[in-house]
């Protein structure tokens, strides 16, 4: 019997046999649900040190496997640096910001023990701060005492580093082969479709990781710069701490405000000769200009416009992440989005008989506002 006349499935049995895979998938993504976000952060670690090995084997013409050993060893030198840098002013600073929490814990108790008349309605803030007291610390008894087991997480959590490195070797080592094995199961009249959705689909995830990273360390240079000049409190500390909230889009700069804001109204500027209520408005209205000068100048020239999406997305996505993934459904909750938003546009399209792919959108997407790190990083989409 020729391939010709094989006997095909009938389209009973292709459905059956897609059910049936797809409940295999479900129950194993259930089965093995532990290992999902070790495995995803091991694919995010191969996707950022993808471009530095690139390099490494480029120039320096070493085996891949010790380009990737390399690349290793200068992101601990990177990381050992940094808290040999930072850690210690960071460690003495948070001890400083400690006791001024006190201060302002007391403070903020001083004004809500108070009973305030508005319009003839007696407010009495002091019971109402007793029922949420009570109420947060019902929620977060579970939490406590868990001291016991700290020294049992802490070794899980080394075990999971070390898998997370071993996987992201790998990822690194043979993404070129693992890439071209999924190309090849792909049908073929699928193959472009394929491609297409693979470039921009990486392009997105490529602007979100690096483009993050290098937007989180130029504004923790920023702030940093800025809160000496200006004063603010632990300048070093609340520095890190707008850098890593970049990495949630939209609501990242509302928390820092809010901290900041407490920070300059209780404590106020360590030099300048002002009211704190002014120094709060100023803070205020820097923050206010800095987060136009983020979201129309910084963003879309480092990150580029790929992966920016309307603020209550945005917001509603990190919600929905943190209740599905904890932390990492958080962090993630940008680019997965914006992925969803190709892929569904490519439903769309194929749902209703059109072309996916417009005339504009026939050849691979290039980089938006393409600068120097996106032509350094250019290449890694071949290797992972």
């Amino acid at each position: 019997m020729t391939m010709v006349d094989r006997p095909r499935w009938s389209p009973l049995t292709k459905l059956v046999v897609v059910i049936l895979a797809l409940a295999l998938f479900i129950y194993l993504l259930f089965r093995f649900g532990a290992v999902l976000p070790p495995l995803i952060l091991a694919i995010i670690l191969a996707y950022i040190l993808s471009p530095a090995v690139n390099l490494v084997e480029k120039h320096i013409h070493l085996p891949r496997g010790l380009a990737i050993l390399s690349a290793y060893i200068m992101l601990l030198g990177l990381i050992a640096l940094l808290f040999a840098l930072i850690i210690p002013p960071f460690i003495e600073q948070m001890g400083g910001l400690s006791g001024d929490i006190q201060n302002i814990i007391r403070s903020i108790e001083n004004f809500l023990g108070h009973r305030y008349n508005v319009a003839g309605f007696v407010i009495d803030l002091d019971a109402l701060m007793n029922n949420l007291s009570g109420s947060l610390q019902t929620a977060f008894s579970p939490f406590l005492g868990r001291t016991v087991s700290l020294a049992i997480e802490i070794l899980s959590s080394v075990v999971w580093m070390i898998f997370i490195a071993v996987i992201a070797f790998y990822f690194i080592k043979d993404g070129e082969k693992i890439s071209q094995w999924i190309a090849g199961i792909i049908p073929p009249m699928y193959r472009r479709d394929y491609t297409m959705l693979r470039n921009e689909i990486s392009q997105i995830w490529g602007a979100f990781f690096r483009g993050q990273l290098i937007l989180a360390s130029v504004v923790t240079v920023l702030f940093t710069v800025f809160g000496f000049i200006l004063g603010l409190p632990f300048p070093l500390a609340m520095a890190i701490f707008a850098g890593l909230m970049e990495f949630l889009p939209s609501l990242g700069h509302g928390i820092w405000l809010f901290f900041a804001a407490l920070l300059a109204f209780f404590i106020g500027s360590t030099w300048l000769p002002i009211p704190n209520w002014i120094f709060m408005l100023i803070v205020i209205g820097l923050h206010l200009i800095y987060e136009q000068f983020d979201l129309n100048y910084l963003i879309p020239r480092i990150i580029g416009r790929s992966v920016r999406l309307p603020p209550v997305v945005v917001i509603l996505g990190i919600v929905a992440g943190a209740l599905l993934a904890g932390f990492l459904g958080i962090f993630l909750a940008a680019p997965t989005i914006a992925s969803l938003r190709v892929i569904g546009r490519y439903v769309y399209a194929n749902v209703f008989d059109l072309d996916p792919f417009p005339s504009s959108m026939s050849s691979p997407l290039p980089p938006p506002n393409p600068r120097w790190w996106e032509k350094l990083f250019s290449n890694s989409s071949r290797r992972i």
